[in-house]
């Protein structure tokens, strides 16, 4: 491409997405983002102060809970500025600078989500089926250790992205379909060959949220075959019930996770209001819900809530 056409036609900025149709609604719209906000930022907070202030919630599960708690924090920081940004201000407009920041935290983030989650399925793994040596498997500077690792796994494999995507000229439609920058939407908008890209993308999501599905999936069905031979029927549902919030938060971040990544890659007939919607669902349920399921079924964190 001629550097005429270069100069004619690389973006220079990207025009984020609401719910197409409803803009004359978007004020009302943004009312229920802002709800979902402050109680994303206001539920882990409080989450976070309930478990630092009680000596007697210093232990291997509510640890890794203050951990999944501090990334809900954060993918709530790093995605609804520029959601309320259009329904409150009608700021569309995001720099391609600040669109590969986003996309670095949104999917670092995401990454160190799933660890988490598959961290509290170990804990919930060694607390049912290695009870004896529970205390001095997951001892506190082993749980130190197992999070950073983790976290940094996120930052290291999303790190190049933003590199990744800068090499490009963006000469297509600039217009992305979701309210905050991912990926495998932005890689789209380049006028390039983006096969780099795709096999690096999917190869990090195949080794991180595919493993880590699967062995969260391997681990209660071995909490499962050690209940059944070992419980009786009402000390079994009493084992499976300290399962329950964990499940709820695996559901609630996964099932949006992988429908979109599938979307993205291979739905190209899909519905637009499909995917806007399951991108909300897919960064901002997570956050609200996590904290509110985990109050309601622990007695420790209910009671100091109320």
């Amino acid at each position: 491409m001629s550097s005429v056409n270069d100069t004619k036609f690389n973006s220079a900025v990207f025009l984020l997405t609401g719910i197409p149709g409803q803009e004359d609604a978007h004020l009302w719209i943004s009312i229920p983002f802002c709800l979902m906000y402050v109680i994303s930022i206001v539920g882990n907070s409080v989450i976070l102060f309930i478990i630092k202030t009680d000596p007697s919630l210093h232990e291997p599960m509510y640890i890794f809970l203050s951990m999944l708690a501090v990334t809900d924090l954060g993918l709530s920081i790093a995605t609804m500025p520029t959601i309320l940004g259009i329904y409150l201000f009608n700021s569309r407009e995001i720099s391609l600078d600040a669109c590969f920041a986003q996309v670095f935290f949104i999917h670092s983030l995401s990454l160190t989500e799933s660890s988490m989650l598959l961290l509290m399925a170990f804990d919930r793994f060694v607390a049912i089926c290695n009870p004896l040596r529970y205390a001095s498997i997951l001892t506190p500077p082993r749980i130190a250790k197992m999070g950073l690792v983790f976290a940094l796994r996120g930052v290291v494999l999303v790190f190049p992205v933003p590199f990744l995507l800068k090499r490009f000229l963006y000469c297509r439609a600039n217009v992305l379909s979701h309210s905050y920058c991912l990926h495998q939407e932005v890689m789209k908008m380049a006028c390039s060959d983006i096969t780099v890209n795709s096999i690096y993308g999917l190869s990090v999501k195949l080794l991180t949220v595919g493993l880590d599905s699967l062995l969260i999936f391997l681990s209660y069905v071995m909490i499962i075959k050690t209940v059944l031979s070992v419980a009786s029927p009402m000390e079994c549902l009493r084992a499976l019930n300290t399962c329950v919030s964990h499940l709820c938060a695996v559901l609630l971040f996964f099932t949006p996770e992988i429908g979109l990544s599938v979307i993205h890659r291979f739905g190209n007939s899909s519905s637009h209001l499909l995917q806007i919607l399951l991108g909300y669902v897919y960064l901002l349920v997570p956050p609200l819900m996590n904290p509110i399921v985990y109050s309601v079924k622990s007695k420790h964190l209910r009671e100091p809530v109320l």
